[in-house]
């Protein structure tokens, strides 16, 4: 496993990065939702909002929502230029202190009950990935693109999962570490991909979304659609390189040797007894 390394420290389990642009009519159940499943499931939790420059009264909202629960681990953050949700999904992990980080969509589109469902899975893999158990309350158009968009990054990648915008959990560390370049939708896909070339582990789990109470998606503005090109470009890129340079595909953190000031005497003195030669205990 691709594990967060002691050297991060985390003060709660969970970190959850709630996106809003423009969300004025869903933030506020959004924010009720995710904290009535973080209760439910008993993990302790820290929130940040990222506020994408929105021209509505989400930040207004949000503000009022802060005062009248002085008590919860929430934090906001106002950005005066929009900046993509890719950017604000790394940006939000270094803002955030726990373990294992999400995304919250600020539209209210995922239940309670689909929360509580992805949260209980919470270590028991590198990645929980939540795909849709049924999507019939979408459009044929909308479904067509979700499943054209999976057939693509799987074909690009070589992998076979079954939804790449799911939004999963995954150690806050590696969303550090490898987070995209991306500012559009296609982030978590780049993500999850560049994950499974590292050996990460992952559990798919089902749920059942709820469609948007209000306000239009921005999946398929242009600026959106050029990103997530961008992003399939990437993926294909990174599949070329894995050929071309198929011992380059290692764990980042398992095949690290640590050693450390104090400890060096022991393990040094541990190495010469069991080879009874002091040359095994030089460094590579």
């Amino acid at each position: 496993m691709t594990a967060t390394p002691s050297e991060l420290t985390h003060d709660c389990d969970l970190s959850l990065f709630v996106a809003c642009y423009n969300e004025e009519e869903g933030i506020i159940p959004t924010l009720d939702t995710v904290v009535a499943a973080t209760t439910e499931v008993g993990i302790s939790y820290d929130i940040v909002i990222m506020d994408d420059c929105s021209t509505d009264r989400s930040v207004e909202l949000i503000v009022d929502y802060l005062r009248r629960h002085p008590d919860l681990p929430i934090t906001l953050y106002v950005n005066e230029v929009n900046q993509g949700v890719g950017a604000n999904y790394a940006e939000a992990a270094f803002r955030c202190r726990g373990k294992y980080y999400r995304m919250i969509c600020g539209d209210n589109v995922e239940s309670k009950e689909a929360l509580v469902t992805i949260f209980r899975r919470v270590g028991e893999a590198d990645m929980i990935i939540p795909y849709p158990a049924d999507t019939t309350f979408r459009g044929p158009f909308r479904r067509g693109v979700s499943r054209s968009f999976t057939l693509i990054v799987n074909l690009l990648s070589g992998y076979r999962i079954r939804y790449y915008n799911g939004l999963a959990v995954h150690f806050r560390y590696n969303v550090m570490r490898w987070h995209s370049n991306s500012h559009g939708f296609g982030f978590q896909a780049d993500l999850i991909t560049r994950l499974l070339d590292l050996k990460a582990t992952y559990v798919e789990v089902p749920v059942y979304p709820n469609e948007r109470a209000g306000g239009e998606t921005k999946a398929f503005k242009f600026r959106n659609l050029c990103s997530v090109g961008h992003t399939l470009l990437e993926i294909w890129v990174r599949r070329l390189g894995k050929l071309v340079y198929p011992e380059a595909t290692r764990r980042p953190l398992s095949e690290l040797r640590v050693y450390r000031a104090g400890d060096v005497g022991h393990v040094v003195a541990k190495t010469i007894t069991e080879t009874g030669s002091p040359e095994a205990t030089r460094a590579p």
